[in-house]
C-alpha cells in the first residue's frame, strides 16, 4: 500500500535559536513522502533566512497574527492527505512519522493519532515559573499539536483552529474532536522531545488558564446543545 503524503506545518516567530534543529529532525525522518511548510509570523530575527536556506521547504510569510491563524494557513496550503505539526523549538524522533502512519494504515477507522513525549530543559535556561518540574520525570501522553498526525478531511468535520484564542487553540481543537466522538489513538512511544526554556510561549503566557477554561466551557455547552 502506498504511503500517504504528509504535510508538516511549522509555525515560527523569532525562533532562530532552535529552528534549524527542529527542521533537521523532520528531514531525518525514516518516512516518505512528506513536505515541510514553515509559516513565519513576521519574525524580526533570522528565522526566515534559516527556513529559506532549505530548498525543499515551502515558506509562507503570515499576514495575520497568532498561532491559530498560522496553523490555518498551513492547513489551507497543505498538499498532504495527512497533516502534522511541529513547534520551532521541539524535536521529533527519527521514526515519528513512520510509527504513526503505520498505525493509521493498520487502523483505518482512526482519524487522528498522538504519542508520548519527554520534556527536557534547554542547557543554561531556567525553568519557567508556571512549569511543573515533576514533568521532567518519566514520559507523558502528549495530546498536543507537536505529537498530532491527523487526516486532513477531519478539519472539514470539526473546523479549523479558532483565531479567537491567543493560546490554548490546541485545547479547543482537541475538545471539539472529543465532543464530536472522533476516533483517536495514542501511540505508547516517545516520539517528541519537548524543549523547556525561559521563552516558551505556551508555558509563559499569562492568560493560559483563562483560555483553557474558556475551551472547557465551550465544550460543556456543546454537550448540552447550547
Amino acid at each position: 500500500m502506498k504511503n500517504p503524503f504528509v504535510s508538516v506545518i511549522m509555525a515560527v516567530k523569532n525562533g532562530e535559536r532552535f529552528l534549524n534543529e527542529a527542521i533537521e529532525s523532520v528531514l531525518a525522518q525514516d518516512y516518505q513522502p512528506f513536505e515541510i511548510i514553515v509559516i513565519d509570523g513576521q519574525s524580526t530575527d533570522s528565522s526566515a533566512t534559516i527556513a529559506k536556506s532549505y530548498p525543499s521547504i515551502r515558506y509562507i510569510l503570515q499576514s495575520g497574527k497568532g498561532i491559530a491563524d498560522a496553523y490555518n494557513i498551513g492547513v489551507e496550503a497543505a498538499k498532504g492527505e495527512m497533516i502534522s505539526f511541529l513547534s520551532h523549538d521541539d524535536i521529533w524522533s527519527p521514526n515519528k512519522l513512520s510509527v504513526q502512519l503505520n498505525y493509521f494504515l493498520e487502523h483505518p477507522e482512526i482519524q487522528y493519532v498522538v504519542a508520548k513525549i519527554k520534556y527536557f530543559l534547554h542547557e543554561g535556561h531556567s525553568v519557567p515559573p508556571n512549569f511543573m518540574v515533576e514533568f521532567f520525570d518519566g514520559t507523558h501522553t502528549g495530546i498536543i499539536m507537536e505529537t498530532l498526525v491527523v487526516r486532513r478531511r477531519l478539519f472539514n468535520v470539526i473546523g479549523n483552529f479558532d483565531v479567537g484564542y491567543e493560546n490554548a487553540e490546541d485545547t479547543d481543537w482537541f475538545a471539539r474532536a472529543i465532543d464530536f466522538g472522533i476516533p483517536m489513538a495514542v501511540v505508547p512511544e516517545v516520539l517528541l522531545l519537548k524543549r523547556v526554556h525561559d521563552q516558551n510561549l505556551s508555558l509563559n503566557f499569562g492568560g493560559n488558564n483563562r483560555l483553557i477554561l474558556k475551551a472547557m466551557r465551550q465544550s460543556i455547552n456543546r454537550k448540552r446543545g447550547l
